[in-house]
């Protein structure tokens, strides 16, 4: 049986692609975007990569979820991860600072540096923020000052809010593994549903514009 050969690409759309890189969506996250305990293919951000390739847009998921990581690390590694045309940011970030009680303004200050981090890319990306809450171990103060971390952030900053990400999952046992705290596939599921709301019109808008529309 004679083997299929791919025709080579020619030199000018060569030429193109390299300049013309596919815009990346960029999840910058914990466990929780790193999909801890599941199939990297059921976690959130390869679910909205399914989604983004069903509706015919052109862009890149990059899954950037480090277990155990900070808001600190998660800025320490940003430079890094912003070498590459990231056309949406999607921040996910908080959920160990909570776990360790940590001041609420160290976590204010560091997610506030990915933005200004994020917006010297030329041209900036979107930015998506996903909230979070702590435990109710540390009291209601500081859970209260914890929680409003995100939707003061985003209004300050004029960024798009999710205003808690685990919507319907955190809680809830069916939808979480055995440590209650990592969700499982439909867990999942679930989180890709309500990342997509907020995420899908910053990607209709971003490849209106690639088209030249007005």
């Amino acid at each position: 049986m004679a083997l299929a050969v791919a025709s080579l690409p020619s030199a000018s759309a060569a030429s193109e692609a390299a300049s013309s890189p596919v815009p990346v969506v960029l999840f910058l996250g914990t466990s929780l975007t790193a999909g801890h305990g599941v199939d990297p293919s059921q976690a959130y951000p390869a679910r909205i990569d399914a989604r983004i390739k069903a509706a015919g847009l052109r862009y890149r998921v990059v899954n950037a979820g480090v277990s155990g990581e900070t808001s600190a690390g998660a800025r320490r590694r940003l430079d890094w991860l912003m070498r590459q045309e990231v056309a949406v940011l999607v921040v996910e970030t908080g959920a160990n600072d909570g776990l360790r009680a940590q001041e609420p303004g160290a976590t204010r200050e560091n997610i506030q540096a990915i933005f200004d981090r994020a917006r010297r890319q030329v041209p900036p990306p979107k930015l998506v923020l996903a909230g979070m809450r702590a435990l109710p171990n540390y009291g209601r103060d500081y859970a209260a000052r914890f929680r409003a971390i995100y939707p003061e952030l985003a209004r300050e900053n004029g960024v798009v809010l999710i205003p808690f990400l685990l919507e319907g999952v955190g809680g809830v046992p069916g939808l979480n593994q055995d440590d209650g705290i990592h969700p499982t596939a439909e867990g999942h599921r679930i989180i890709a549903e309500t990342v997509w709301k907020a995420l899908r019109p910053l990607l209709d808008e971003g490849a209106a514009r690639a088209k030249g529309s007005p």
